[in-house]
């Protein structure tokens, strides 16, 4: 087969792809506007290629709507406008971009297919346009659409001219294969390019985070240079984890200075003072206000100081509060849990609130203990009994005491043990 017929099949699939252009899009121009603006009809245009273009007039004069043709009319408006045959096509020299005069009314033919959507033709949407895996195969199959229409329509031989193009479209893959090699080459040299235009912003943030600098400070950086930076770029993901790695020192320094402010209101009763801080702090980490719960402690602080100056933390001026966590120990020695804990609550509001607070986790800890001591006992029995809705009775019983261990003192450092305790008799109950 010679250059110039494998040159006619490769244009006619040209035509074939330029005409998906149009399904289901707004952009293209009605055949019949007149950009000039002039009365006169013009005639219908096609441009094929960046810079050729080929006009043809219909033999019954032109049209100022756009017709939707079917059955036998569509037969003999395709017999007006057949599409040129081998000969006719106007060839270039291979180094140029094929063009092709297509006589056939387009829009005519175009409507008589299928409607563009997702059934007929994905390669309406951008989504596989931008996929040869998906934007070729889909092309493929309009054309055999197209090529079926015009068979069907009386128009044999000019489906077979655009079905003969994909025998002879191997020499087009090889030039789209080898442009493909020279395209990723110079995009591997922008990419150096890139790396070394950038090169002294990405070294500062690094550096910035191997000194452990504040979020802030790389975060600022690090957007600036993604700004500069098509989305998905290689050095664009890596700045956005250099912003992780800020995030997450700067948030520990955070978390360490927090509670040493929390120390001041928690156990020295230093309300202003912490007051002052956690508004200091808020400032200096804007960025983790919500992480760390900054209002929410501000909120605690204010209630600490209503419970400080009521009548309970004036008790402490007349009473001595030491002789009170003295007398606390001794109530929790003899299990007397109940009163410990009202001792306890009040001593709070006191000067010895860090030690009241740190003795209200050993109140919880007596009596969970306790507690659990109560349910391995009533489990024991449980594993005796050979009655077995007396048996599911006892396991029920054990439960008890481990529900009330959570809901007086949900604060315990024995929380993980009880829970684990009953979700154990949980699973003998449900046997």
């Amino acid at each position: 087969m010679s250059k110039s017929t494998i040159f006619v099949q490769v244009a006619t699939l040209a035509s074939a792809f330029s005409l998906t252009a149009c399904i289901g899009t707004s952009q293209c121009p009605s055949p019949d506007a007149n950009p000039s603006g002039k009365t006169e009809p013009a005639p219908f245009t096609k441009i094929i290629g960046q810079d050729t273009v080929q006009s043809a007039e219909t033999q019954t004069g032109t049209h100022t709507e756009m017709q939707v043709v079917t059955g036998d009319s569509a037969s003999q408006l395709l017999d007006q406008f057949k599409i040129s045959t081998p000969d006719q096509f106007s060839i270039t020299t291979p180094d140029q971009t094929p063009t092709v005069l297509v006589q056939t009314r387009v829009d005519t033919v175009l409507m008589m297919l299928p409607p563009c959507d997702k059934t007929h033709f994905s390669h309406c949407t951008l989504e596989t346009t931008m996929d040869p895996y998906k934007a070729f195969p889909a092309l493929a199959n309009y054309v055999f659409s197209y090529a079926d229409t015009l068979s069907r329509a009386g128009q044999t031989d000019s489906a077979s001219v655009i079905l003969n193009s994909f025998s002879t479209i191997a020499p087009m893959w090889e030039k789209w294969q080898a442009h493909s090699d020279t395209l990723r080459e110079a995009f591997g040299k922008r990419r150096e390019e890139k790396a070394k235009e950038f090169e002294s912003m990405a070294l500062q943030i690094q550096n910035m985070n191997r000194v452990q600098a504040s979020y802030s400070m790389v975060a600022e950086t690090a957007d600036s240079l993604i700004s500069q930076l098509a989305p998905g770029d290689s050095l664009a993901n890596w700045a956005k984890g250099q912003k992780k790695i800020a995030y997450s020192n700067t948030l520990k320094k955070a978390s360490k200075e927090f509670d040493e402010i929390k120390i001041l209101a928690d156990e020295k009763a230093q309300f202003a003072e912490a007051r002052k801080q956690t508004e200091t702090f808020r400032i200096r980490y804007r960025d983790f206000e919500d992480t760390l719960q900054v209002q929410a402690f501000l909120n605690h602080i204010e209630e600490l100081e209503k419970a400080t100056n009521s009548e309970t933390a004036k008790m402490w001026e007349k009473q001595d509060p030491a002789a009170a966590l003295a007398k606390a120990d001794t109530l929790i020695a003899n299990e007397k849990f109940d009163k410990a804990k009202d001792l306890l609550n009040k001593l709070k509001t006191s000067k010895l609130r860090k030690e009241a607070n740190e003795k209200y986790i050993a109140l919880a800890d007596a009596y969970c203990n306790k507690q659990r001591k109560t349910t391995s006992q009533i489990f024991a029995k449980s594993l005796k009994q050979t009655d077995e809705e007396k048996k599911k009775k006892l396991l029920n019983d054990a439960i008890a005491p481990l529900d009330k261990c959570l809901a007086e003192f949900p604060e315990t450092t024995q929380r993980e043990k009880v829970e684990s305790n009953r979700k154990f008799i949980e699973k003998e109950l449900a046997k």
